[in-house]
């Protein structure tokens, strides 16, 4: 039996510009030990900001969302419309501010974000064929806002932020919250989610959720699409 093959949607390089690094490698890791093979890939497009990971603050500079990314993926990596939807088995999306500031806007417009169209014409297509997909800690949002406006009430969890929380409703989602070892599956739409640094303290209880979230994706890979 060929190993599964797993999108895995990166943001950039860095938790407040790009994708938390913690949570991708996590991902890599959990998927690598499961036995399934990582397809890494990013928007081909500059981010919404720059920041100082030493200060915190924004910096005037301009980085590629899909350069930055290959730094996490060992340069091994794809822009999201060079990947064969047909060839994958299923989709991840780890968080860190990038998800919701290049991937979509949502930490700027909240509910009312807009997704970068190549990333949402993805997760689409992706969700479409019936693959399940993962998110993990505000990557929620992306995936609430994009299956939420196609009228997809999908149950997600960002953890226990009541405030985030409602904005997810508000696209149409529906929230469940959940501790940050824990994930939270819709089955009848093969979704995965877990919180992983919107609670987490420390990789290891962040890689529990990350592993659960994951071996849910793979579980419902072999789902026959109903």
């Amino acid at each position: 039996m060929s190993r599964p093959r797993v999108a895995v949607c990166l943001s950039g390089c860095g938790y407040l510009d790009g994708a938390e690094i913690q949570e991708a490698v996590l991902t890599l890791l959990a998927l690598d030990q499961a036995g399934a093979e990582a397809v890494c890939c990013a928007p081909d497009i500059d981010q919404a900001k720059v920041v100082d990971h030493r200060s915190g603050e924004p910096v005037a500079q301009r980085r590629n969302v899909l350069a930055e990314s290959a730094r996490i993926a060992r340069g091994k990596i794809v822009g999201v419309s060079e990947v064969d939807v047909d060839s994958i088995d299923a989709l991840v999306i780890p968080g860190g501010f990038g998800a919701a500031l290049n991937l979509c806007d949502f930490a700027a417009a909240g509910p009312d974000c807009r997704v970068d169209p190549g990333v949402e014409a993805f997760i689409k297509a992706v969700h479409k064929q019936g693959k399940p997909i993962g998110a993990i800690c505000i990557a929620p949002a992306l995936l609430g806002r994009v299956l939420g406006r196609a009228g997809v009430n999908v149950k997600l969890t960002i953890g226990d932020d009541t405030g985030t929380a409602a904005a997810l409703e508000q696209m149409g989602v529906t929230h469940r919250a959940a501790a940050v070892t824990e994930a939270v599956t819709d089955l009848e739409h093969k979704v995965a989610s877990t919180p992983a640094y919107m609670l987490g303290q420390g990789p290891a209880e962040v890689f529990e959720g990350i592993r659960k979230c994951v071996d849910s994706v793979l579980a419902m890979v072999a789902v026959p699409t109903v």
